[in-house]
């Protein structure tokens, strides 16, 4: 006869095993995830850029203010205000990636964006390289905007196509040389209101294996060479780079330091026009905007649209002018106080800002993520 039972086995002391396990297990994954590398990048709102006002340049020992938009040869106006450009800050690197806790962190903040590095960083190129064509957009974005404003002022803007690169073992090698203008294709001038795209539509009418005959000049003199292009991935290529150079009729200088890409094109014109007319374009309120810019004044999209919103509105922007082909990223991501118009042409930006400079209703005007 048992008279008392076996002591029950104790779970508890298992329960408490298990429970320090999972917690070790918790600070061990934590700790990796401060320490680990991941495969992405984060965007977040970068510095913000009046380009009617000034940006510190210079040294240290020896700082300075520099007007960001510089005219000389014509008159000027004062201006009020602000016309914000936007930048976006890229938290990694080719080589040096955010960790994971950092990627964890920009999934649940608005402002931010995880983006995959290789969008920012394409295999194969380093980070300097990225910033030094990021840096070559801007100076072309800077170029476009002038010629645009200046268009639109009803100046007249010639302008001329360089050759910045020629690939080895394309059509043009040996022929064509970095530095060479081109002043015409198959008997069509290109010295006037034509771009790179005006040379690509032209090349591929004239056809792979048919030879083209350009007129470039080179080192003062002009010669006239034959090419024939070559087909490839379905494209009529010459197989250069080319840049846009624009004959202005009085200077205008863009003189802002350290910041690479072509979305601030849009800015730069208004801010442009705003200082070669009388009043003020924005009204003296603050406005903000984003979008690249072509001599004919057609806006068109950027990236990291959502970051910039963020940016504007903490900069004290209330007014945001945002490409067209954008709109689709703002919905759902327009920070308070803060108005998005739709834009498409310099045109229409001009007249939108005039309809919100004059306090009239803005009900007709295209808004953008509303």
């Amino acid at each position: 006869m048992t008279l008392f039972a076996p002591a029950p086995a104790r779970p508890r002391s298992r329960a408490r095993t298990v429970g320090w396990v999972l917690v070790v297990a918790a600070v061990v994954l934590a700790l990796l995830a401060t320490v680990l590398p991941s495969p992405y990048v984060i965007e977040l709102p970068g510095p913000v850029f009046n380009t009617i006002g000034t940006q510190q340049q210079g040294t240290a020992a020896k700082p300075k203010r520099v007007q960001l938009i510089q005219v000389s040869g014509h008159p000027t106006y004062p201006t009020a205000g602000a016309l914000d450009m936007l930048t976006v800050s890229v938290e990694g690197t080719q080589t040096e990636r955010p960790s994971w806790l950092s990627v964890i962190r920009a999934l649940f903040t608005k402002s931010e964006a995880v983006v995959p590095a290789e969008a920012i960083y394409p295999t194969g190129e380093t980070t300097e390289q990225v910033n030094k064509q990021d840096a070559a957009d801007m100076a072309d974005s800077q170029q476009a905007a002038v010629a645009a404003a200046l268009v639109h002022q009803g100046f007249t803007v010639g302008s001329t196509l360089t050759v910045s690169a020629v690939e080895p073992g394309s059509a043009a090698d040996g022929v064509l040389r970095e530095g060479d203008v081109i002043e015409s294709i198959n008997g069509r001038s290109l010295t006037h209101d034509s771009d790179a795209s005006t040379l690509r539509a032209r090349v591929t009418a004239n056809g792979a294996g048919t030879a083209a005959t350009l007129v470039v000049r080179r080192d003062g003199a002009t010669r006239t060479v034959s090419i024939a292009p070559k087909a490839s991935d379905g494209a009529v290529l010459l197989g250069i780079g080319v840049s846009q150079h624009y004959d202005f009729p009085f200077s205008v200088k863009i003189r802002l330091q350290d910041v690479g890409g072509p979305s601030a094109g849009m800015m730069f014109a208004l801010g442009t026009i705003d200082k070669l007319t009388p009043g003020h374009l924005n009204g003296g309120a603050h406005v903000a905007g984003t979008g690249t810019i072509d001599v004919d004044g057609d806006v068109g999209a950027i990236g990291g649209i959502r970051q910039k919103l963020y940016g504007a509105r903490s900069a004290g922007a209330t007014v945001f002018l945002a490409p067209e082909s954008n709109c689709d990223e703002v919905a759902g991501h327009v920070p308070d106080g803060l108005d998005v118009y739709a834009v498409s042409t310099l045109r229409q930006a001009v007249h939108d800002l005039s309809v919100v400079r004059s306090g009239a209703s803005t009900a007709h005007l295209a808004r953008c993520g509303s």
